[in-house]
């Protein structure tokens, strides 16, 4: 199967790109606060983190998430796509599905995570080796 190519669509003030595995909106919130509500209007389960510079190895997770952006800049990286999102304050990252296999690259930034359960029900470890 070819992969989807990626397109930007504008949305009115936000812009849209849709890749093969993940969905990219800039300008999608301002702050914090609209990052979590736009979370729960999404029936997501925000929880808003500090992450320390990363510089991790392909890895996947069991659930889906949708970043939300507060501050500094996030890259990732899908493994099977070569696709790489930099994403930056106020964009809005979202895995199409669980499972990705991907990276991420940053100097440290703060992000609301919308997941799609309680995230206290998480298996662990949260990043789990590729099976292949």
């Amino acid at each position: 199967m070819e992969p989807r190519p990626r397109r930007w669509i504008s949305v009115g003030f936000m812009s849209v790109l849709r890749g093969t595995n993940f969905t990219l909106t800039t300008d999608a919130f301002a702050d914090e606060g609209g990052a979590i509500a736009l979370a729960e209007s999404r029936g997501e389960h925000p929880l808003a983190l500090d992450i320390a510079a990363v510089e991790n190895d392909f890895h996947w997770h069991d659930f889906q998430t949708t970043t939300y952006i507060v501050s500094g800049e996030l890259t990732v990286v899908a493994r099977d796509t070569g696709e790489t999102y930099t994403c930056g304050a106020g964009t809005m990252i979202r895995a199409d599905e669980a499972g990705i296999v991907h990276r991420e690259v940053s100097e440290g930034y703060r992000a609301v995570f919308g997941f799609d359960r309680d995230p206290k029900t998480l298996t662990m470890p949260i990043d789990k080796p590729p099976r292949d």
